[in-house]
């Protein structure tokens, strides 16, 4: 991830967050400082009881420099 951030420089990241099958919000919390972006819009969380990981999580273990784009389903954001 690092060498991603290193020669694409991604403005925003669309990360995984429910954990089990996925990253959970620490390990997103790292690939965010890896990635160094600062905007993530949280992804594949709270649709099955096993995805617990939760944008407020997400939100403790980010850099404090990245901005969290939670959205709810059927919403859009602009970026």
């Amino acid at each position: 991830m690092q060498l991603i951030g290193r020669i694409y420089g991604p403005d925003v990241a669309v990360l995984p967050i429910g954990g089990h099958f996925t990253m959970d919000p620490r390990e997103a919390g790292v690939a965010l400082e890896l990635l160094g972006t600062k905007r993530c819009i949280p992804c594949h969380y709270g649709t099955f009881p096993l995805l617990k990981g939760t944008p407020e999580e997400l939100k403790q273990q980010a850099p404090s420099d990245v901005e969290i784009l939670s959205l709810e389903p059927g919403e859009t954001i602009t970026v």
